[in-house]
């Protein structure tokens, strides 16, 4: 057990603070708010798309 509980959680902690942030922040303004929600609610997105885009693919089995 060589990695810590913060090495792990560390990357959902930042993303889950982050849309979190974005979901107040439509509700709490108009103008820059939407913007930054828009954006922090968008990052996350982007992380997935990135990472599924790295992921190595599994050779097809031939039949």
């Amino acid at each position: 057990m060589g990695r810590g509980l913060w090495m792990i959680f560390r990357w959902p902690v930042a993303l889950a603070l982050l849309s979190t942030f974005g979901l107040l922040s439509v509700l709490l303004g108009n103008g820059v708010f939407d913007m930054l929600s828009w954006i922090s609610l968008g990052v996350p997105l982007l992380l997935i798309v990135f990472v599924g885009m790295r992921m190595p693919r599994r050779p097809k089995e031939p039949r």
